[in-house]
């Protein structure tokens, strides 16, 4: 039996499949009852983040006669005394898609409510930030268009004004108080959200505008579209809830409609499951503006409903990033609206095809209640040509039909590294799951299984290692693990040793559901959502606040290639309770998860990978060189696997110039966190300023020395680049007589810094550079004022001047008062200008500890490997615009606005 190497509880259990969800920033959601619970893996007991769902008014649909109440369609509804609405489904958008470079939460609730959440990074709060209610916006698309839909034909819709006691979603309106308390009163229905607005003045609540903005449907909700008057029609209505029976009724002007005209109108706007398309980015060639070098990047929000029907929504990127305050603005379009069942739409999956990149294609599967699999495809620029919402850019490829019609209940679609290839894992609620592998140029679809894996309904599924594993839970309270061999599917234990293994003895281990599971970004480890037996707790102390809890599971142990001829090096009685096989298994995995991270449009969130290797340095350090140096071997040039760890390190710094910037930034992670985890990083970045492997103030062993060596040139070599880069770009710039940025893109500043650390380093950078740098003085001759203003640096505290010493921090040299030097201050200097930082909120990267207060350019990260800076490239006048990115120019990690302890913050490492 596989061992949980940590676990967390929480104080509401889970309701519904996929309850759980693993974002690029490193943050877990997990969606328990009426709250979204936000945890950091890195840090399970630390401070979490919090969604708190409320019950909103009901839209103003119409009026039903009493009678129709009892009617089939309605009882659900009439029937339903749901305290407080829960929530259904949660799916994470891509990096970049939040103001501040982060991500967004879609979040859909048994109301059926679809509303977009964002991190808190300048509200300094636990609860997360509401951003936008699409279903508000979905309301007022279809209150525009009268609701037309085939099964309702507009001339049945009758404006005849019924009484007030007609509401669908009160039946107790018209009741006595004493009988309403009696009674729950139901929530759902309609209800005008504006009761006290006139027809003109009615919102969407709390306002996002700030945040986003959208050039969708139109936001009135009493003419249809053309200018007609609208069947549906909102009038203002007076607040019948509590209302004593002794009042007399008024009289209400919405339109009376059938009992099956509300249930079709309801079910058009009550959501079942949301779901985010990977991150879609075109060239403007394709957009149609090539004159302009710039490209758009967007996602697309996929909201599956009762009617069987899909919207999409199209979330651009923002326009640029910020920290400060959340005012950069986002578009946010409803591009169409795809019939794709006959019934409840209850799981959707959205993938990237491994296709041309110039012209992304994104996957799309569905799945019903009535038991009904489609599989779509849709082109990247029919997302932003697409005028028509009822016609959704997305075509059919294969439709999947169960003669039982057993619903689906959970779909986990895979794209292989295979061009056109991809995987889809079906999980229903009779406990099956069966696999599909399809080839989407030629449309061939071939089945692999049914296997029938649970023995009640499956709650999650999720790929691993490139679709080599799959992974399924259940309500049963079942984790397994399947081997995806070809084209069978064969059940494998999930891995029993676990490296570094905590102690959590004082949680109960009495479950009786799983709800939801899903695999770290790296692959290496599986976290899954478990439901307590509350009869079994002591109802005193645990059954109170410990209703679930998340558990994380090791699964780096697993056989993924077929081996031959692999041994170990080394004595393996360092490692008890892991075999020869498996410590090559892991060796295996963890080498494969850092080659994915060599892609530079990868996040970089490599926690597991980290958290691994250091519980096996605790127990065996030998093992972990061993890893290393077969990494340092399929990356980096020169480099031979026989040799040890000391004498292979001294090979690695010689081919520093041609590796690419997202292997560097992968070394310095390693050797910050991993080889020198012992050491903070500001104590790090002291010792690389001047740091010598002679160095006698660094008092570690000379492996250490040899790894602070390996640092120092690492970051050098990064330095050399952004610095080359930048005054190759100021060039283009004073060419082209450009002495501003705008927001979103990069502009070279901080020159004079530059040219000033080129000087003190003079002996170890490039030749090259050390040209170029000249060449740069030449040009800023002719813009002397900017070069005066540029070089007097002052402190942000009392206004002395601050000299350049170091790139990493300034000292200024203090106000004189009374013949004498006043106080000094100590102040950071940006890691990307190495100007002194101001005193306004600053960008951080969580593990070298550095300060940024102007973004590095997008260029910076994406230098491949073999690549050769050529210091007298100058960009051409149409493509002078480069785009900044929130990223570490040494680290490579997302950064973000530090905040305090006692609030969640993401640890991508």
């Amino acid at each position: 039996m596989a061992s949980r190497f940590q676990a967390v509880t929480l104080v509401d259990s889970p309701s519904y499949p996929n309850s759980i969800a693993w974002s690029d920033e490193n943050l877990i959601a997990v969606a328990s009852g009426h709250l979204v619970t936000i945890l950091n893996p890195a840090l399970p007991f630390g401070p979490r983040g919090l969604i708190s769902i409320n019950r909103s008014e009901p839209y103003p649909i119409g009026a039903v006669k009493r009678e129709d109440l009892a009617s089939g369609c309605l009882l659900p509804t009439t029937l339903n005394r749901d305290p407080r609405p829960s929530v259904r489904s949660v799916s994470w958008s891509n990096l970049g898609m939040a103001p501040n470079s982060g991500c967004f939460l879609a979040v859909c609730t048994t109301e059926g409510r679809v509303k977009l959440y964002r991190p808190p990074f300048c509200d300094f709060c636990a609860e997360w930030i509401e951003v936008l209610d699409l279903t508000d916006r979905l309301y007022d698309y279809l209150a525009s268009i009268s609701f037309k839909d085939p099964d309702i034909p507009p001339s049945e819709i009758s404006n005849e004004p019924v009484r007030n006691h007609g509401y669908v979603d009160d039946p107790t309106d018209s009741v006595s108080v004493k009988e309403q308390k009696r009674r729950k009163v139901n929530n759902f229905g309609v209800r005008n959200a504006g009761l006290e607005t006139s027809c003109d003045q009615i919102s969407h609540g709390p306002s996002p505008s700030p945040e986003l903005e959208g050039q969708g449907p139109p936001k009135g909700r009493c003419t249809k579209s053309g200018g007609q008057k609208s069947s549906h029609q909102i009038v203002p209505a007076t607040r019948g809830r509590g209302r004593s029976a002794k009042t007399p009724p008024e009289v209400c002007s919405l339109p009376l409609i059938t009992a099956d005209q509300y249930a079709s109108c309801s079910a058009m706007l009550s959501s079942l499951v949301v779901a985010w398309s990977p991150l879609l980015k075109l060239s403007s060639r394709i957009w149609g503006a090539p004159e302009i070098n710039l490209s758009i990047c967007f996602s697309l929000l996929a909201v599956g409903s009762k009617s069987g029907k899909i919207s999409f929504w199209r979330i651009n990127v923002p326009e640029y990033y910020s920290i400060e305050q959340s005012l950069a603005p986002t578009r946010v379009e409803l591009i169409g609206i795809l019939k794709a069942h006959n019934s409840w739409v209850t799981a959707i999956s959205c993938a990237l095809l491994a296709s041309d990149s110039s012209s992304p294609q994104v996957l799309l599967a569905t799945g019903s209640s009535d038991g009904s699999i489609r599989i779509w495809i849709g082109h990247g620029e029919e997302f932003l040509k697409s005028t028509e919402v009822n016609n959704a850019p997305f075509y059919p490829l294969k439709e999947i039909i169960n003669i039982y019609a057993v619903p689906v209940s959970v779909l986990s679609l895979m794209p292989t590294q295979s061009l056109h290839k991809m995987l889809l894992a079906v999980g229903r609620t009779s406990g099956a799951i069966e696999v599909w592998i399809g080839d989407t140029s030629v449309k061939t679809f071939n089945k692999a299984g049914p296997y029938d894996a649970h023995d009640q309904v499956v709650t999650g599924l999720a790929w691993a290692f490139d679709g080599c594993f799959l992974y399924s839970c259940s309500q049963d309270n079942f984790v397994r693990s399947w081997s995806l061999r070809g084209s069978s599917l064969s059940e494998m234990p999930i891995p029993s040793s676990s490296p570094g293994l905590r102690s959590v003895s004082d949680m109960p281990d009495v479950f009786i559901s799983c709800l939801g599971l899903v695999v770290s970004p790296s692959n290496l480890a599986v976290a899954m959502v478990r439901s307590f037996d509350v009869n079994q707790l002591d109802h005193m102390y645990e059954a109170r606040l410990q209703k679930a809890a998340v558990e994380f599971f090791w699964i780096g142990g697993h056989q993924k290639d077929i081996l031959s001829n692999t041994y170990l090096e080394f004595d393996i009685e360092a490692l008890p309770g892991f075999t020869e096989k498996e410590l090559v298994y892991w060796e295996s995995n963890i080498l494969w998860s850092l080659k994915q991270y060599e892609h530079w449009d990868k996040p970089l969130v490599i926690w597991d990978i980290v958290a691994a290797l250091l519980a096996f340095k605790w127990s065996a350090p030998d093992y972990v060189d061993h890893v290393l140096v077969k990494w340092f071997s399929s990356s980096f040039v020169d480099v031979h696997v026989q040799r040890s760890i000391g004498k292979v390190l001294p090979h690695v710094c010689k081919s520093f110039c041609k590796a690419a910037s997202r292997q560097l930034h992968l070394l310095n992670i390693i050797c910050r966190q991993v080889i020198l985890p012992e050491l903070k990083a500001d104590e790090i970045n002291s010792n690389l300023l001047n740091f010598t492997v002679d160095n006698p103030n660094f008092a570690q062993d000379k492996q250490h020395k040899l790894w602070m060596d390996l640092l120092s040139r690492s970051e050098k070599e990064l330095r050399e680049r952004l610095v080359g880069f930048s005054f190759s770009a100021y060039r283009s710039f004073a060419s082209n007589s450009a002495t501003t940025s705008e927001p979103g893109y990069w502009y070279p500043f901080g020159m004079a810094q530059m040219e000033q650390w080129v000087a003190n380093n003079n002996h170890q950078v490039h030749d090259q550079l050390k040209v170029v740098a000249t060449e740069i003085k030449t040009c800023k001759r002719s813009r002397c004022i900017e070069l005066a203003e540029e070089d007097k640096e002052q402190c942000s505290y009392c206004s002395a001047p601050v000299p350049f010493e170091s790139p990493e921090f300034g000292v200024c040299g203090g106000m004189e008062s009374n013949g004498s030097s006043g106080q000094k201050h100590k102040l950071a200097r940006c890691a990307v200008t190495m100007q002194v930082c101001p005193i306004t909120p600053l960008w951080l990267c969580k593990c070298c500890q550095r300060w940024i207060s102007k973004l590095a350019p997008e260029s910076l990260f994406k230098m491949p490997q073999q690549y050769c800076l050529d210091y007298k490239f100058s960009p051409e006048p149409s493509s002078i615009k480069v785009a900044s990115k929130p990223q570490c120019p040494f680290c490579g990690i997302l950064l973000q606005r530090s905040q305090p302890e006692f609030l969640l913050s993401p640890l991508p490492v």
